[in-house]
């Protein structure tokens, strides 16, 4: 490194590559890889002939639909999550005590048990806390989402991912989905709801000037916890 290079910037080039070696991806929830290819059928294998019409490569007998069983076919979600949470708590607690001691009265003034048979003391108090606290959470997402079949689990379940993105100006927002697929609640068009998806993970996340906008970077949070004047 040039040791004649000024103070100044070397502050600026050790800040910059401390940057860029703290900026990290935004976090996904999903499993990747978010889309597969099909896999190649071999060449020249002559089919095997097990006595019955139908062809389980073919689809239904009826539709002539092929239903999504490989790697690499697509299946359709119909997302329709609905969530509403609620909490509410309620604490209301009251203590009263009273205390009364009276002596028989009948002691001389001078008397050195005059304080205790003479004495006419009471004594009173109250204790009480209310507190009320509510919470609750509403969400709602609709939408279509084309996904494709990224792994075939031994049981025949799919295991489905997809994702869409879209851009405009500058600004890009994607929606992923994934989860486990059982063919026998697929619709035909290989259409399933998600509230059929086992352990279905969905998300939307925003890139570009106004999703910077809307959040803080790490440095800011950092300060943040830091500094109360930040």
């Amino acid at each position: 490194m040039n040791s004649n290079l000024p103070v100044r910037h070397l502050v600026a080039l050790s800040l910059a590559v401390l940057l860029a070696g703290c900026a990290n991806p935004s976090p996904t929830i999903l499993q990747l890889p978010a889309i597969a290819a099909p896999i190649a059928r071999p060449a020249n294998v002559e089919r095997v002939h097990t006595g019955s019409l139908f062809n389980p490569t073919s689809g239904s007998l009826y539709t002539g639909r092929q239903k999504a069983r490989a790697v690499g076919d697509i299946v359709k979600v119909n997302i329709s999550e609905t969530l509403s949470a609620s909490n509410t708590v309620k604490t209301d607690i009251s203590r009263e005590s009273a205390l009364t001691s009276k002596g028989t009265g009948n002691a001389n003034a001078d008397s050195l048990l005059s304080p205790w048979l003479n004495q006419n003391d009471a004594a009173s108090g109250s204790n009480t806390f209310k507190g009320n606290g509510t919470s609750k959470n509403d969400s709602k997402f609709t939408g279509q989402l084309a996904t494709s079949v990224i792994n075939v689990l031994a049981n025949g379940n799919l295991v489905v991912a997809g994702e869409r993105s879209i851009a405009l100006q500058g600004n890009n927002s994607t929606l992923r989905f994934s989860g486990v697929v059982d063919p026998k609640d697929m619709a035909d068009g290989n259409v399933i709801q998600s509230n059929d998806v086992v352990n279905a993970r969905l998300e939307v996340v925003g890139q570009g000037d106004t999703s910077d906008a809307a959040s803080r970077n790490w440095l800011q949070r950092v300060l943040n916890n830091s500094l109360a004047i930040w």
